[in-house]
């Protein structure tokens, strides 16, 4: 058996990762590793739309100056502006491969959306993400120079020892570990929200890629920064479905079970302030009145809006029997959106050369502390659209491996795992949710130390973390693939939220998505970005 032989291998099929493909040079072999189907990221979930300045009362200035202004001061002004600028091309890259956006007569439709100062947001009714992904999959499926590898799990990246460049990764497919070659590796895996015992991320946001490269030596940026949703469906027995904010730029209002629009106690914008602020305002609420949510109340928008905007959340919410024409939904914040990342550059270039990352798995430094409603579709096209720009070296054919086969059954092993995939959503919820304090995430970061040494001692780890490129392992049966691919996502949620704890305790202030109730001012000394690089935390300026 030999490697199999890329130009190069882009990890994820959410909107960053198709995107991306679509646009790398067609003569360049590319393969598509998705550890799903594809369609099956948080981009598909995605609501509201994608934010961009091309009305006439509208300009990127405008929208730099909003994006800034969310970012809490951490955003990188170079990259933000990068964004804005670029925002018209890739929404008219978008329209020319057959995105249905609204319209209104020939006009395409925008609609207000918390923070922004004008309306820009596109959509596509209420599944945006979805008409966005639907189409640019469609698109892959048709170029012959893209392989799609689906149910493939990507396990570890491939170094060149002597150069340290990026040259490749194994994978989990078909009840094989096989290894990879290319001469770019691009990670567009998503976020980690499954990190969280509450998020709206759909089961594959494990964090998967932030995980591969920091476990490789990349540099991770800023990952105290979560965004917590403020309206979730909180239903018993539902997953916690997003309640999209263009519902609040609507019209609908927030309000506790009084029927009181409370938002106003905490922020003059109401339910239109920033999403951490909202977020913070329902918590304290929450806390304050001892009840599990409050609600939104959609009646003061006129009932023909409302389906022609929100058919999705009008169907969702009916299955779980809450007909929100007639009464307000109960919602309460949900882990949503993760502002750190794998660091790069406005090429998309990680700290390790060969490596880079877009999407959410990427800190481009856009989105700052905090980020604005709609960026991250436009990000993830923006950035994307750079990898047009990408000229890999070639690589040279290393030997062939020697297969070896594995027929142990990690049963026993299993129980630790199933164990710590269990209980650790719960712990980081607790611990670096909404608001934190030291104490709690010390004895966090003590409990999930442990279990990272517990899992490192298993026997399943030298098949993630230790294997040699001359290794190929052939499975002998479908529950070892299933148990290694539990294994190994429970090893990058534990990754991550170790990096998320440590770097929360690090950073002592508030800041956008990091609220901490012992360090709760926010300090001109923290405008730099938190950086790691292995076990060495430090800071880093912004550009």
């Amino acid at each position: 058996m030999s490697y199999s032989k890329f130009d190069v291998i882009v990890v994820g099929s959410g909107a960053a990762g198709l995107y991306g493909a679509l646009c790398l040079p067609n003569n360049f072999q590319v393969a598509l590793v998705t550890k799903d189907q594809l369609n099956t990221g948080a981009s598909d979930w995605a609501q509201g739309g994608i934010a961009a300045a091309i009305s006439s009362d509208d300009s990127p200035q405008l929208h730099l100056d909003d994006t800034l202004k969310a970012g809490a001061g951490l955003c990188d002004r170079d990259s933000v502006q990068f964004l804005v600028e670029n925002a018209a091309d890739s929404i008219q890259s978008l329209v020319e491969m057959g995105v249905a956006f609204d319209r209104h007569q020939s006009q395409l439709s925008m609609t207000l959306e918390a923070a922004h100062s004008r309306p820009r947001v596109l959509h596509a009714a209420d599944t945006t993400g979805r008409a966005i992904v639907v189409t640019l999959a469609q698109q892959v499926l048709q170029r012959s120079n893209i392989t799609v590898l689906s149910q493939a799990f990507a396990l570890q990246l491939w170094l060149n020892p002597d150069t340290g460049n990026c040259q490749g990764i194994s994978i989990l497919k078909d009840s094989k570990i096989s290894w990879m070659q290319s001469a770019a590796v691009i990670l567009a895996t998503g976020g980690g929200g499954q990190v969280f015992s509450q998020t709206t991320n759909p089961d594959v946001s494990t964090g998967d890629g932030v995980a591969l490269a920091w476990r490789s030596g990349a540099i991770i940026r800023d990952p105290e920064f979560v965004q917590f949703h403020p309206t979730a469906l909180t239903v018993h027995g539902a997953p916690r479905f997003l309640i999209s904010e263009a519902v609040r730029g609507e019209g609908a209002h927030l309000v506790d079970k009084n029927g009181r629009r409370f938002a106003f106690d905490y922020h003059p914008d109401g339910e239109l302030a920033p999403r951490d602020v909202v977020s913070r305002a329902i918590f304290i609420h929450l806390q304050k009145t001892s009840e599990s949510n409050v609600y939104l109340d959609l009646r003061p928008i006129p009932d023909d809006r409302i389906r022609y905007r929100f058919p999705n959340i009008i169907r969702v919410c009916q299955h779980w029997n809450v007909d929100l024409f007639t009464k307000p939904i109960p919602v309460a914040p949900a882990a949503h959106y993760w502002m750190g990342g794998i660091g790069v550059d406005t090429i998309n270039q990680s700290s390790i050369p060969g490596l880079y990352a877009v999407g959410e798995t990427a800190n481009t430094g856009v989105h700052g502390a905090n980020r604005l409603a709609s960026n991250s579709l436009l990000e993830c096209v923006v950035y994307a659209s750079q990898l047009a720009k990408l000229k890999p070296t070639s690589t040279e054919i290393v030997n062939s491996p020697n297969t070896l086969s594995i027929t142990v059954n990690w049963e026993q092993e299993m129980e630790l795992i199933k164990s710590i995939r269990s209980q650790l959503p719960d712990l980081m919820w607790r611990s670096a949710g909404i608001c934190r304090t030291a104490d709690v995430m010390n004895q966090a970061i003590a409990t999930v130390t442990n279990w990272r040494s517990q899992l490192a001692n298993l026997a399943l780890s030298q098949y993630v973390l230790h294997l040699s490129p001359n290794q190929q392992i052939k499975l002998n049966s479908a529950a070892i693939e299933s148990q290694l691919k539990l294994y190994t996502e429970t090893l990058n949620l534990l990754d991550i939220g170790y990096l998320i704890l440590k770097s929360a305790i690090f950073r002592t202030e508030s800041r956008g998505g990091h609220y901490r109730l012992d360090h709760s001012d926010t300090s001109v000394n923290w405008e730099v970005h938190t950086a790691i690089q292995g076990q060495h935390w430090y800071t880093s300026s912004l550009n």
